[in-house]
């Protein structure tokens, strides 16, 4: 069986190194990890205890005796749900993520994750990253990527519509882009103007510096509303320039309860759409959108140490990361 390094939270918050022992079962692989990005989830478990890291992408290593779909040496990544029963109604109807057997992050493989040498996954819920992909970019695209992407592409977002986006980050970034090659126009929406230009670059059609604002003035008004940032915005700023029938997502991952006026849903039919992850058949339409349009995150390399993953996850904290950490295997 199998034996390698992961790397744990402790309940001070400090990353340790451990061994782990995993048998590589008839539907499993081993994949050698070569990347993990660091995901603001992560930061939520790391005084857990568990394995870190949900954001993977490595080469294939080894195959369980009943897997077809993998071959040795084939580029490959996961994200945030490992499992689930494949065989009830959300399963069979391609909503596994809402499997009430489902297999996530956090919840489950307390012992194994992305930040590591190795890890045992079933061949079910690996993606092949496509050739044109570098793995250390195709790793925040396991779940940044998927998130922002699933929000668009399964709630009837049209090439027609006007999708804002509130804040320019690691999943604020990914979500101008994907939304901009759907042919969308793209209203963003900032604390200041300092990013402006990098928004504009990567598809804004439209740049709102709010930090002080009482009101808002955009002219046509939005269509759909993905929130990236982790606290809530001033929604009584917000709700007035939402489209009747407009949907609104959260998709940062928050503990405090969501709270904003209630006549404006009303009144507007406004609706707000959970979306926890993507799919594997979206999960799988993300990765070759991104591939033809050359979508690419922007991020920043650290080393798969102790040390690295605490340089990421303080940088992260402090908002200083320029969008999304990416931990590097050195060989």
């Amino acid at each position: 069986m199998p034996s390698f390094t992961v790397y744990k939270g402790t309940k001070e918050g400090k990353i340790v190194s451990a061994q782990t022992t995993r048998e590589v079962g008839a539907n499993e692989v081993l994949v050698k990890i070569t990347h993990s990005g660091l995901c603001g989830t992560d930061l939520h478990y790391k005084t857990a205890g568990i394995a870190l890291g949900h954001e993977g992408a490595g080469i294939v290593a080894e195959l369980g005796a009943a897997v077809t779909s993998f071959q040795k040496g084939d580029s490959v990544g996961w994200g945030y749900q490992h499992n689930s029963c494949l065989a009830c109604k959300k399963c069979l109807t391609g909503h596994e993520t809402l499997c009430a057997k489902r297999a996530m992050y956090g919840y489950a493989d307390f012992d194994q994750a992305s930040m590591g040498t190795y890890a045992v996954w079933s061949a079910n819920f690996l993606f092949a990253i496509p050739a044109s992909i570098d793995r250390k970019f195709a790793a925040p695209l396991m779940c940044g990527g998927a998130t922002v992407f699933s929000a668009l592409q399964s709630s009837g977002c049209k090439p027609t519509d006007r999708v804002g986006v509130i804040g320019v980050g690691g999943l604020g970034h990914l979500a101008i882009q994907f939304a901009a090659k759907m042919g969308c126009e793209i209203v963003v929406f900032s604390g200041t103007e300092s990013k402006k230009d990098e928004a504009m670059r990567l598809g804004a059609s439209e740049f709102y510096a709010v930090k002080g604002k009482e009101t808002l003035d955009i002219g046509r008004g939005i269509d759909h509303l993905l929130v990236t940032t982790s606290a809530q915005p001033d929604w009584k700023l917000y709700l007035s320039v939402l489209n009747s029938a407009a949907v609104i997502y959260p998709l940062s991952v928050a503990s405090d309860d969501f709270v904003m006026p209630y006549m404006p849903i009303i009144e507007k039919e406004l609706r707000i759409q959970g979306s926890l992850v993507a799919a594997r058949q979206v999960h799988r339409d993300m990765l070759t959108f991104a591939a033809h349009h050359k979508i690419q995150p922007m991020i920043e390399e650290f080393e798969m140490s102790e040390e690295g993953i605490e340089q990421a996850i303080a940088k992260l904290e402090s908002g200083g990361m320029r969008y999304r950490g990416v931990l590097v295997v050195k060989e």
